[in-house]
């Protein structure tokens, strides 16, 4: 269902998002100040300093794409974010250059959990492979999302990881919401959006084009409180996600290889250039301790936004048979996150969100990675 109140802002949304030369910066300057898409459109529509042809496009948009966009976001578990909503990720609102609106399949709550970005060669050896489902799934088992691109060889291996651990994963696609590449990874896709969201900001039908994966990678060290980069080549597109997460002020952190690897070579090239050597996936996750605190505010801002608007949720929690459940694993001494998950009988991601929205209450204690009853 479309998340704004009107078809007509919706479509006016659509026809904003596929206006020729207007771009992510273009609509949202346009969105703010007129204070709505229909508003936008209809003023861009009339303003006789643009260029014609984007005047004629949000005058008479194509109804065919329209009609397009509109099916895609009927679908079930489709959702259309713009930058506008509420549930809009609020890392990702603060980048430079967010985008516009995101497209998603799936569950875009899960975009408010904690991500930590595992990415890497797509020639990938059997090393870095091993390596990157062993640290995925140890984030994972920290109750972090693991977020990546889809792309074959470090990408696909580290989502593949995170849904065996039986944790969300967040797959940011440089095509539109509805294809999938490569195409040997669609069953993965569908697992993805299954337990996680595939998310872009491209309209439905978009091919995969050069520059649109330099887009994505923005997007997927925005999401995230910080990037791995598990093997990468001088070339690789992994630099320039590494490269967009140190502008966004998120953590890069680089495993080591032997020298004789050309894939260890845009690694330690990172390492110099000042990311941080990782060895361990604990040496990650204690680097990401701190970082964690911009998404606590931006939850803590979303929480108290709903309870303005009269929302009951997560305010309370003693209906809950889930939150029942964890608040009776806690204790008065600190407890670590897989030793809840396993008193409580809940996926390690849920026990994460779940106590990060306690934690923001006064109900829960965070020390050291552990957990207690205040």
């Amino acid at each position: 269902m479309p998340i704004e109140s009107s078809v007509a802002e919706a479509r006016a949304w659509f026809a904003l998002l596929r206006a020729p030369g207007l771009g992510a910066a273009g609509v949202r300057a346009l969105v703010e100040r007129h204070g709505s898409a229909a508003a936008a459109c209809a003023a861009a529509a009339r303003d006789s300093s643009l260029d014609g042809a984007l005047r004629q496009a949000l005058r008479t948009p194509d109804v065919a794409l329209l009609a397009a966009d509109e099916a895609w976001l009927g679908a079930a578990d489709n959702q259309f974010l713009p930058f506008t909503h509420a549930d809009f990720p609020s890392l990702l609102r603060d980048i430079p250059d967010p985008p516009a609106a995101l497209y998603v399949s799936g569950d875009p709550a899960v975009l408010w959990t904690p991500q930590i970005a595992v990415v890497g060669a797509r020639s990938a050896s059997h090393a870095g492979l091993a390596n990157a489902r062993a640290f995925a799934r140890a984030f994972a088992l920290a109750g972090n999302t693991i977020t990546s691109g889809l792309a074959e060889g470090i990408d696909g291996a580290a989502h593949a990881a995170a849904l065996d651990a039986g944790a969300p994963t967040v797959a940011v696609l440089g095509t539109g919401p509805d294809l999938v590449y490569p195409r040997r990874h669609r069953a993965l896709a569908q697992a993805i959006a299954a337990h996680g969201a595939l998310v872009s900001e491209f309209p439905p039908g978009t091919p995969g084009k050069p520059d649109h994966f330099p887009r994505r990678n923005r997007l997927i060290s925005g999401l995230s409180l910080g990037v791995l980069v598990v093997e990468a080549g001088l070339n690789s597109g992994s630099l320039i996600t590494a490269r967009c997460a140190a502008e966004q002020g998120r953590e890069v952190f680089a495993l080591p290889g032997s020298i004789h690897n050309p894939l260890a070579r845009g690694c330690h090239r990172l390492i110099r250039d000042g990311a941080r050597l990782a060895e361990t996936a604990e040496e990650v996750l204690a680097g990401l301790a701190n970082v964690g605190a911009l998404l606590a505010e931006g939850l803590r801002e979303r929480i108290g936004a709903a309870a303005q608007a009269g929302s009951t949720a997560p305010a309370e929690h003693a209906a809950d048979p889930d939150y029942a459940r964890l608040l009776g694993a806690l204790e008065a001494d600190p407890v670590a996150l897989d030793v809840l998950a396993a008193r409580s009988a809940l996926p390690a991601a849920a026990v994460s969100s779940m106590l990060l929205l306690l934690e923001l209450e006064g109900i829960v204690a965070a020390e050291h990675g552990r957990y207690r009853r205040v």
